[in-house]
């Protein structure tokens, strides 16, 4: 039987991979409320995207996906959270007004290249200030692996891949040596 590889297999499920210029781009925020049918439209292709991906993948430490890795280069991400249950954060036009100067470093993934994992330092409190759907501005606070998912994917829309957010010198290792598969982000109490 012929082993797919994990990026062979996002990118077969729509997921843009690494090298594509849609990935290095800042994406263009939405102007809410007047592009409000639009946002709608990505939001339900970013859900339509991120149910697809979680029947193939289970993610124990949440997911997130943003527009650019579904192909369009608009301000638009949605994370959800490992709690069961808890409803998904949609983010439009999402901007990081504040972050602690407290960090850990924690390996993570990318649907664009999920044949490897780095261990990436993190803030781990953000405040996350998106817009709604009817032009409100609003801004919330996350903490720990949420803070993470959404620092994550607001990198994203800045055109930013998570390698970037490496220490010098440390490289992503390949999937397979990777031992933290299905179990939650670790944090001192």
């Amino acid at each position: 039987m012929i082993q797919v590889r994990p990026s062979e297999q996002m990118r077969d499920l729509g997921v843009v991979q690494e090298g594509a210029p849609v990935l290095a781009e800042p994406a263009r925020p939405f102007d809410l409320p007047t592009e409000r049918e639009a946002a709608e439209q990505v939001v339900e292709k970013l859900f339509t995207a991120m149910e697809r991906i979680g029947q193939v993948h289970p993610f124990a430490k949440g997911m997130g996906i943003a527009a650019p890795q579904i192909g369009i280069g608009r301000a638009a991400a949605i994370v959800q959270p490992a709690e069961p249950g808890a409803p998904a954060i949609v983010l439009l036009n999402p901007t990081i007004t504040d972050r602690s100067n407290e960090t850990d470093e924690q390996y993570e993934g990318c649907l664009s290249f999920f044949d490897v994992r780095g261990v990436v330092p993190r803030p781990l409190r953000i405040t996350v200030e998106t817009t709604t759907l009817d032009g409100q501005r609003t801004a919330t606070t996350y903490e720990r692996g949420l803070a993470r998912l959404l620092h994550h994917e607001v990198d994203h829309l800045e055109g930013l891949l998570y390698t970037a957010r490496m220490r010098p010198g440390i490289g992503p290792i390949p999937v397979e040596q990777y031992r933290q598969t299905g179990q939650t982000w670790a944090y001192k109490q």
